[in-house]
């Protein structure tokens, strides 16, 4: 098990870490957090080589992608950078890249009644006004849980606030920050239940994040 305990707050500069091999030749992995070796409740940063493939496979409790560079594919399109993917509980596909890619991997971790399939490139998707100078992107909810794209101007500064459910931030593009750090590019953060900060930006900034699906029963 990796980083499993979701009453802790989880830090990692995904920048600083080693890739490590895949059961499948030319797909490498950056552990985030897992249940089991290959099974169960897990987060990655996964890279394919060029013309590299995985073997088709299932997702028992879904799988949701975000396509970071390059272009990622399986036997139902192409994917580019910037694509939001979810398949839901039950749902099987070949990967594959041509010209190689990475993306961020989240496996089995779906409501069993979350079911809704979602194909979306956010490059031509259109922003929304949010709170204070923030522009916002939603991207799926289901019942508490909600994920987005947020886009932060420079010098955004915002109200201090807590997440029921926790929260869970990919950094993808500048540099985001609050009272306890800096976090540049690819930073994973996760915070659990009733964590609170105080969150700011000094230069234009994109985060990924998803809201109200840590498990309240396990945090504290």
């Amino acid at each position: 098990m990796l980083n499993m305990n979701f009453s802790e707050r989880i830090v990692i500069d995904t920048q600083q870490q080693t890739w490590l091999p895949s059961p499948a030749k030319g797909v490498w992995r950056k552990p985030l957090e897992r249940e089991a070796k290959e099974s169960g409740h897990t987060s990655s940063i996964v890279k394919y080589d060029a013309n590299s493939q995985f073997a088709t496979h299932q997702h028992p409790f879904g799988e949701e992608i975000f396509v970071l560079e390059g272009v990622f594919s399986d036997e139902n399109g192409d994917y580019p950078a910037g694509s939001y993917l979810r398949h839901p509980p039950g749902s099987q596909h070949a990967p594959f890249s041509k010209e190689g890619c990475i993306i961020f991997v989240k496996l089995n971790q779906f409501d069993p009644r979350d079911t809704d399939v979602v194909k979306l490139n956010t490059q031509h998707t259109k922003w929304l006004t949010g709170m204070g100078g923030l522009q916002v992107m939603p991207l799926h909810e289901f019942e508490h849980e909600h994920t987005a794209l947020v886009k932060w101007p420079k010098d955004e500064v915002f109200q201090p606030h807590r997440h029921f459910g926790g929260e869970e931030i990919l950094v993808l593009t500048g540099k985001f920050q609050d009272e306890q750090g800096e976090y540049p590019r690819h930073t994973w953060i996760r915070s659990p239940h009733m964590s609170g900060h105080f969150p700011f930006v000094k230069e234009e900034t994109i985060i990924l994040v998803k809201t109200g699906h840590l498990p309240v029963s396990l945090s504290k």
